[in-house]
Parts: structure tokens; sequence; C-alpha cells
């Protein structure tokens, strides 16, 4: 789903409110889980999952054109864990 289908599925859902209030509420929730992940806080949503920041140590890659060997640096990745009640809906979903 992208987010201009989120923002069309909240649409169907909620037909009282307006396009660039369901815009705000979607861009709000986006900016607040980017902001405090970038401040390196951990973003629960209960049920949903867990977004939070992980470290990758610098090592040595491969340039995958030439293969020659280049140094990466260390880095940071987002990380997210599925919730139980999310990843129990997945599994029963594919069961089905």
């Amino acid at each position: 789903m992208t987010k201009s289908e989120l923002i069309a599925a909240l649409m169907q859902r909620h037909p009282h409110l307006q396009l660039k209030d369901i815009n705000l509420i979607v861009n709000t929730v986006f900016d607040s889980i980017s902001t405090s992940l970038a401040d390196n806080n951990r973003v629960e949503l209960r049920g949903f999952g867990a977004f939070s920041i992980k470290e990758r140590d610098p090592r040595i890659g491969r340039n995958p054109k030439t293969g020659e060997q280049v140094q990466v640096s260390k880095k940071y990745i987002p990380f997210f864990k599925t919730g139980k009640d999310l990843h129990a809906r997945i599994n029963k979903a594919r069961k089905a």
C-alpha cells in the first residue's frame, strides 16, 4: 500500500473528513515517527509493531560493477519488528 492508497482508504472510511485534513493526519504521523527515529528513540505501536534504529559496523564491501573492495563506514538503519497481533493476523491470512 502506498501513501496515496492509505489516504484513499481513509477517505472511504471517514467521508466526513476533508482530503487536506487526512493528508495532514498521515503526514503528521509519518513525520513524528521519522523525527523520533532520527532522535534515536524507539517508536512502538501496540499490536502493530515497533520501529527502532540498528547500528551496522564498518565493513569491507565490494563494488558490484568492478568487483573492487571498498571500505563501508558505520551506519544506522531503521528496523521494524512486528507486534503479536500483526504477526498472528498475517499468519492467519496465509493459512486461509
